[in-house]
């Protein structure tokens, strides 16, 4: 597998929107959580949950609650964060089309690992629910380190020793982690964000493979 004229011996995956959509189970959850902090008009919809997809905690308060005061603000995200879990400990997310053969296939020729802007507990409920880690060699999210995900990124590298990844992502903030890792950027451009500079773009997960 050949990308920008680089030999690749590793592949790290974003995880929302890249690898699985878990937004209806998290959108209960977050509503759940939130009635019991503040007097919402309205609940939250799937759009606003599309929309912080891989964005850290304090970016998310932000956006979706600029009128909270911050320290309400960040309690009522950890339980957001907390409840999400639990919803998807029972319920799981949507796994996009043919994940578990891309994966098993790509795992005969190439280490494949997650990073994710998420809590601690978030990839492991993944692992959990769909009995996918058996095709990942190693993970990494802010909960664990408090890095950013460039960072995280750079983290996984030096600790499973890769000379040649690409990450795949959903998002610009996938594309800028990727370029802070200094590795290239594959565009799953089926996912929740709209990213104008890649290396590679694909229409759906199986294109890994055909890439």
């Amino acid at each position: 597998m050949i990308i920008g004229g680089t030999n690749l011996d590793s592949v790290i995956f974003d995880l929302d929107g890249t690898i699985w959509d878990p937004v209806d189970t998290v959108l209960q959850a977050w509503n759940k959580a939130i009635q019991h902090h503040i007097d919402l008009e309205t609940e939250l919809t799937r759009e606003d949950l599309e929309s912080i997809m891989g964005l850290q905690i304090h970016d998310i308060g932000e956006k979706l609650f600029p009128h909270v005061e911050e320290t309400t603000r960040l309690l009522m995200l950890e339980d957001c964060f907390e409840r999400e879990v639990d919803e998807l400990k029972e319920h799981g997310g949507a796994l996009y089309d043919q994940v578990e053969e891309v994966l098993e296939d790509l795992s005969q020729r190439y280490k494949l690992f997650i990073v994710s802007n998420c809590q601690d507990g978030y990839i492991e409920t993944f692992y959990m629910f769909h009995q996918l880690e058996k095709y990942f060699e190693d993970f990494e999210n802010p909960g664990r380190t408090g890095l950013s995900k460039g960072e995280n990124i750079r983290l996984v590298m030096e600790r499973n020793n890769l000379e040649q990844p690409i990450y795949v992502g959903d998002t610009d903030g996938d594309r800028k982690a990727a370029a802070y890792a200094g590795i290239p950027f594959v565009f799953a451009s089926y996912g929740f964000g709209e990213v104008s500079d890649y290396e590679k773009r694909i229409e759906t997960f199986g294109e890994m493979i055909e890439i």
